[in-house]
């Protein structure tokens, strides 16, 4: 499983930690509010109790006293139930009759021999307090205070502390997800001009006012760019002069090499032979020059213009002695791109299904509302998983062409595919193509015409 990006982790802390805090308040507070009714009402339980004894005590000092009666006397309201042991003889009224099995043994003992007692006992199944008095070394006067409302209450509470700590929890994760957007604000500045960069837009850099703390990474940041910038510059402009200064020896090596080509007849077979492989290398060196150059070209801007792609796509067609049939346009036919880098950009791929895939089997346009698409099919093997990213570099050859002996090639062709995409603000992938062979797709960014 991938792991959780820095933001969904911040944020699940914060939740965890308000989670924790609120929880932790909340079972505090629920203790202590319990602990405190309880014992409050505990209190007006013997209170009460104490009251009624008095009284059951004053109505039992008569001769022969009906000490139902005595107990129907007492204002116990609807949860206190008060019942009297006297010679062993249960006494209460009819209602109340089974609330004497709820007293435990050990209490009725306590308060036989002389000691009054509180307990917290369960009646049918229903909390509530017992309080025992001893009137006379025979007689023991009893009062059941019921807690079921008090356990309500409780419960009320307990819901209301739970729902305030997963609100609080919801909160914490909310706020640390507001907290982490703007604490990761630099870093995604630093994204984006990375992503701008690696795009090739080497101007792209960081504003050092905007975050004051982090002004030591935005200096590093904008200093290893500059470096970058300068370093590509000055490599850039290496091979744009040694291609120059290339140019016009390799003009005179292939002037000197047709003179001797046309000569062929007058040779003898080393000769002939030897001829030929100049001639050969001499026309991959002047390629290989001319690509040099167009690297070098390539790190500018897309000089944009209006261009019938469709009619270009044919020509360049035609030029490599392959089927205009092999082009299939829909949409607009008219796109706003740089031309020169569109008919190397087609030509290259054209080059590169002749030489290295079978052919090509169709060349799409097609023309969308965020910009373009050029698809090139071949009918070769495709392209080895491990080849699909580093044969747009330099030099670069994939297995299947050293394979197949391709060493005709000077590894610049899809590079250059690949520098024309990114100045119109695209790219280009490879895939395989349905039925066998493989598919060069060029996005090229920009606004229609």
């Amino acid at each position: 499983m991938r792991r959780a990006g820095l933001r969904t982790r911040v944020s699940a802390g914060f939740a965890a930690g308000a989670l924790a805090l609120s929880t932790s308040i909340a079972l505090a507070s629920y203790q202590l509010t319990r602990s405190s009714l309880l014992a409050e009402r505990e209190r007006t339980a013997v209170r009460a109790a104490y009251f009624d004894a008095v009284i059951v005590q004053s109505g039992l000092a008569g001769e022969r006293p009906d000490i139902i009666e005595v107990l129907r006397s007492l204002d116990t309201g609807g949860n206190r139930r008060a019942v009297l042991r006297r010679d062993g003889v249960w006494y209460a009224r009819n209602i109340d009759a089974g609330v004497t099995t709820g007293i435990p043994a050990s209490m009725q003992e306590l308060v036989a021999a002389g000691t009054p007692a509180v307990q917290r006992i369960r009646v049918d199944g229903q909390p509530a307090v017992a309080v025992g008095v001893p009137l006379s070394p025979t007689t023991a006067f009893y009062e059941v205070d019921s807690l079921q409302e008090l356990e309500e209450t409780l419960g009320t509470v307990a819901l209301v502390l739970t729902a305030v700590a997963v609100i609080t929890a919801a909160g914490g994760a909310v706020i640390g997800w507001h907290v982490t957007r703007y604490v990761l604000r630099p870093l995604r500045s630093v994204s984006d001009a990375a992503e701008e960069i690696t795009a090739g837009d080497l101007t792209a850099r960081l504003d050092p006012a905007t975050e004051p703390d982090l002004a030591r990474l935005t200096t590093s940041f904008n200093h290893m760019v500059d470096q970058l910038s300068r370093r590509l510059e000055r490599d850039r402009r290496f091979a744009a002069d040694v291609s120059h200064e290339l140019r016009s020896p390799l003009q005179t090596l292939a002037a000197a090499a047709s003179v001797l080509d046309r000569r062929r007849e007058h040779l003898d077979d080393r000769t002939r032979t030897a001829t030929t492989l100049i001639t050969d290398e001499i026309a991959r060196f002047q390629a290989l020059v001319n690509d040099l150059l167009e690297l070098a070209r390539s790190d500018q801007p897309a000089d944009r213009a209006p261009v019938a792609v469709a009619e270009l796509a044919r020509q360049v067609c035609r030029g490599r002695g392959l089927p205009e049939e092999l082009v299939q346009a829909t949409g607009p036919g008219t796109w706003l791109v740089d031309r020169r880098r569109v008919e190397q950009l087609l030509g290259n791929l054209l080059d590169n299904a002749v030489r290295h895939g079978g052919g090509p089997c169709a060349v799409r346009l097609a023309a969308g509302d965020d910009g373009y698409r050029v698809e090139v099919d071949d009918e070769g093997p495709g392209i080895d998983p491990q080849d699909r990213e580093v044969i747009f570099d330099r030099f670069v050859r994939g297995r299947g062409a050293n394979a197949r002996g391709g060493s005709d090639g000077t590894g610049l062709g899809l590079a250059l595919v690949a520098q024309h995409a990114a100045a119109h603000g695209g790219r280009v992938v490879v895939d395989d193509r349905p039925g066998g062979g493989a598919r060069f797709r060029v996005e090229l960014r920009g606004p229609r015409c």
